[in-house]
């Protein structure tokens, strides 16, 4: 089962959200605040990080931020209504997703489920590796390069871009995107996905605001080109 990182410093959700996933069989460990949930990283080497974003001293945006300094771990926000600033900044700061508090166990599980396949190879009869101008995509390995030089992706945005680059041309609307790479099955919040293009043009474009590669279609979507 995958290892989580909870950094939440509300006690009754820390307790209540710990108890929940340990009874479904996840190995958990729990931090009150950012240094600390900084501190276990290295030692806990979690699959996932559920990270609060309203915590006391270092907050979950700036610990988002660190995280991504150097790894793309997995990353869930848990959020309170309200939050919606501080939404748009997390996702701008590499988070994956994020959850509304409070929320049931089964939701909880379920996303982070979600967010974990992403990191699974694709199906499909497609080439392991496939080359779109400047960048090396392997569907296999799950990475990609540009130029010959390997690009550090979070797995939503990895999860994105092949999606698009399997179907060149395509274009794909902000809910069918939510569908297929996030898994939300409802009218979701496609500010997940303008965040996700955002942070995904500023790694793989040579100027990220006149894209190339993810080419918006005002009114419909996104598509992969044409190159």
């Amino acid at each position: 089962m995958p290892r989580v990182l909870l950094i939440e410093d509300d006690p009754s959700v820390r307790e209540g959200v710990e108890l929940g996933l340990r009874r479904r069989g996840h190995e958990v460990r729990t931090a009150a605040t950012g240094e600390a949930g900084l501190a276990a990283l290295a030692e806990f080497q979690p699959d996932l990080l559920l990270l609060d974003l309203m915590l006391p001293g270092v907050n979950g945006v700036e610990v988002c931020r660190r995280v991504r300094e150097d790894s793309q771990l997995p990353i869930i926000m848990l959020t309170a209504r309200g939050d919606d600033f501080d939404v748009v900044i997390g996702l701008e700061a590499g988070a994956d997703d994020y959850i509304v508090k409070p929320a049931r166990t089964e939701v909880i599980e379920a996303r982070i489920r979600a967010v974990l396949r992403r990191m699974e190879a694709p199906g499909g009869q497609r080439p392991a590796v496939e080359q779109h101008g400047g960048l090396t995509l392997d569907r296999a390995g799950l990475t990609v390069t540009k130029d010959g030089l390997r690009l550090d992706l979070a797995p939503s945005e990895l999860r994105l871009l092949l999606h698009l680059s399997a179907a060149p041309e395509q274009v794909f609307s902000r809910q069918q995107l939510l569908e297929h790479v996030w898994e939300h099955s409802y009218h979701g919040d496609a500010r997940l996905v303008d965040a996700c293009v955002r942070r995904l043009r500023n790694k793989i474009e040579d100027v990220p605001g006149t894209p190339r590669y993810i080419q918006t279609l005002r009114g419909f979507g996104y598509r992969f080109g044409p190159l």
